[in-house]
């Protein structure tokens, strides 16, 4: 096995400045995502977010080929496991991955740390010791090695991912210290910024620091890094894009791990068109994710995709009428008062209370209490009619 030991060998780090197709990405990317948030209220950005993590811990563990079906996902969250031992493992895993993201979707932590060596080690810390300890011991298929994952702890031990030799363990603090450098973001440029988080989504998985969760942890780094920089919010997923492409994906990361090749091909160890073609992608991947997400949070649109549900639903005689006059006033407005269900939906008192028994019954809107103002909640088994395309067929 050859010897990757000297942290150089990863670079380029970068592609160099004025790569004009990444540029003009990056700018796109910024400008799509700017006002993403400002569609509606910051009550049902939270709901909203709440389903996002869902869909995002969905894809990147289906990228991993750990395939958890959604409604098992939500039956995790409620805290409802399946007898299957397998099955469970994985609404464990799925369990673990939202609750990392929410950690860093609510600022729990310093997000200044995200390129950190620190921060990394937190990510795989917190991901791994909620997972069960059946998904943290695995049998190396080449050496026939089982092997231990250390919840934030380097692999001690060699690995080889397809055809790409991972660095050296004993090197992997001088990797990750030179990770730090050359992704630090005050020495970059706005721009280079936003092209820096596909960059490094790149040499962290080529740095293999783990024995197992890479890919998770590097996914998770991403969308810390895009938080940071402002880019990235709650309320969408490149998990989901690089999941629909998941054969681009892992092609683009393996031409990004070969050497150079000729003279035309950088100053580096690595490929820099292989960099280059990976940051194009994961950008475009990023754009068309955010656009997704704006044409469905698109107030009109979401609005009446609601109203068609609930018609047919009160067709069936599954909701009272006046359901969808709450849920409209919740969705575009936020939280509301129990006090204010009269005036919206133009019933008496009773009616009024029997329309909000029922959405809470439905599990369409929550409250912490019988006096508390009712917020908007999404059950799985709405999202299809609501939000159309967010998972693949008919999950």
């Amino acid at each position: 096995m050859e010897r990757i030991d000297n942290p150089r060998l990863m670079d380029p780090a970068l592609p160099p400045d004025g790569t004009r197709r990444l540029e003009d990405s990056a700018v796109e990317l910024a400008s799509v995502a700017a006002g993403l948030a400002g569609k509606l209220s910051a009550d049902t950005v939270r709901a909203v977010s709440v389903l996002v993590r869902s869909m995002n811990c969905y894809y990147s563990n289906l990228i991993e080929g750990h395939n958890t079906h959604p409604v098992d996902i939500e039956r995790a969250l409620r805290g409802e496991y399946s007898q299957e031992p397998q099955k469970r493992d994985l609404q464990l895993e799925a369990f673990a991955h939202i609750e990392v993201q929410a950690l860093i979707d609510d600022d729990s932590r310093d997000l200044g740390d995200i390129p950190r060596t620190e921060y990394v080690l937190w990510l795989h810390r917190e991901f791994c010791q909620r997972l069960p300890v059946t998904l943290l011991r695995n049998r190396d298929p080449k050496t026939d090695r089982e092997v231990e994952v250390v919840p934030g702890a380097f692999r001690d031990g060699e690995v080889i991912v397809g055809s790409h030799v991972a660095p050296i363990a004993s090197e992997l603090p001088r990797f990750m210290q030179y990770f730090e450098e050359r992704y630090e973001v005050a020495s970059l440029s706005k721009v280079m910024r936003i092209i820096a988080v596909a960059a490094s989504h790149h040499r962290l998985l080529w740095i293999h620091p783990f024995f197992d969760g890479n890919g998770r942890v590097a996914r998770l780094f991403s969308h810390a890094f895009l938080k940071e920089l402002g880019v990235g919010s709650a309320l969408w997923s490149v998990s989901r894009g690089l999941a629909r492409n998941v054969t681009e994906y892992k092609a683009s990361l393996i031409d990004a791990d070969r050497w150079r090749e000729g003279d035309t091909d950088g100053r580096g160890s690595l490929s820099l068109r292989g960099l280059t073609a990976f940051c194009d992608f994961f950008l475009s991947v990023c754009i068309d994710q955010v656009k997704f997400m704006d044409a469905l949070l698109e107030p009109a649109g979401f609005i009446e995709r609601v109203r068609r549900y609930c018609s047919e639903q009160i067709e069936q005689k599954e909701m009272p009428r006046g359901s969808f006059e709450v849920l409209r006033e919740i969705i575009l407005l936020g939280a509301l008062p129990r006090a204010r269900v009269e005036e919206v939906t133009g019933y008496k008192e009773r009616q009024a209370r029997s329309i909000v028994a029922r959405l809470l019954e439905l599990n369409l809107i929550r409250t912490s209490s019988v006096r508390s103002p009712l917020e908007l909640n999404i059950p799985h088994n709405v999202v299809g009619a609501w939000f159309p395309r967010l998972y693949p067929g008919d999950l």
